[in-house]
């Protein structure tokens, strides 16, 4: 039984990400010190053969002790309202945190997967994006706190190979949507959807013809995994690369919600990308991956977790 440890194990990707790995038959060790995750996200993990739970802050070291076979590291705060929140632990994680976890598959000689963003693209000036593009980041913006925490955990993943031999993988994560993305989020589909659900107009930053491109999770986690456990080096994009300006999105979800909201405009946020999306070559040819469920699928999915949700919580 292959051990793995993840990082940020209690955040939306990482339970996910947790549950497919125990699944597939590893035994999985969850380290979070639950600033951005949820206990609540792994609650059906704990108590199964194979899972442990560590609340822990990766900044201060990794205390994993026995084998260890990979290390996923998921830990950021990755929502913007979260990391211009926690500006100086997102950079934190990126930094130091990353460098626990590359010690940590270091000293076991294990897989080391990074998860990485689309956001290290900036607003691109080449479209779709692959791998080998450097990117257009304004490094004195308030989302560089993100983008180059990313930036810096990629060149630290490399460093890690070139100097130690070290098996590294990156991950560059495009939009990724699906239950236990939390309602407070604050990205767009999750900002739809609860808007949607309440009865609320759905708020659109800029003019809506800018566009993103959307993962359902179940495929996104599919696809690191794959990642993890092939013999690429290096960065591959993983999403999806089918492409909706956010006014098409915001009519999807209403449609999906049988709302009749209507839509309010207000200005958008600084260093937004204006379009988003992923070429997949090199990850269909590499892994054979590519995502098998299409947005109205996931909306419908996502949608119906967020109203459980939303009536646990104003039942409580």
């Amino acid at each position: 039984m292959p051990r793995a440890v993840v990082t940020g194990g209690s955040g939306f990707l990482g339970s996910h990400l947790c549950e497919y790995l125990l699944n597939r038959g590893y035994e999985v060790v969850a380290v979070d010190n639950l600033l951005t995750g949820r206990r609540s996200n792994i609650s059906s993990l704990e108590g199964r053969d194979g899972f442990t739970f560590l609340q822990h802050d990766v900044i201060q070291g990794i205390p994993v002790e026995g084998k260890v076979d990979c290390v996923l590291h998921f830990a950021s705060p990755a929502s913007p309202p979260e990391y211009l929140n926690l500006p100086f632990e997102t950079l934190d994680v990126g930094s130091i945190g990353t460098r626990h976890a590359l010690e940590l598959a270091h000293q076991n000689k294990a897989r080391f997967l990074m998860a990485s963003t689309s956001e290290i693209y900036g607003d691109p000036l080449v479209h779709p994006q692959t791998e080998g593009y450097w990117g257009n980041v304004n490094t004195l913006g308030p989302r560089s706190v993100y983008d180059e925490a990313k930036r810096f955990s990629e060149a630290l993943t490399m460093a890690y190979h070139r100097y130690h031999g070290l098996d590294t993988k990156i991950a560059r994560i495009f939009n990724t949507m699906g239950p236990r993305m939390k309602p407070s989020d604050g990205r767009v589909v999750s900002n739809f959807l609860v808007q949607a659900i309440e009865g609320n107009p759905l708020t659109i930053y800029g003019d809506g013809t800018q566009t993103r491109s959307f993962c359902f999770v179940e495929d996104e986690v599919r696809g690191l995994v794959a990642l993890m456990e092939s013999d690429h080096i290096g960065a591959m994009n993983i999403g999806n690369p089918n492409e909706f300006t956010i006014l098409e999105l915001a009519e999807k979800v209403r449609d999906v919600c049988g709302s009749d909201a209507g839509i309010v405009f207000e200005s958008l946020p600084e260093d937004d990308p204006v379009r988003r999306r992923p070429d997949i070559t090199l990850a269909k040819s590499v892994l054979g991956w590519s995502p098998e469920i299409n947005l109205t699928e996931a909306l419908e999915r996502t949608c119906k977790w967020y109203r459980e949700e939303l009536a646990q919580a104003e039942a409580k």
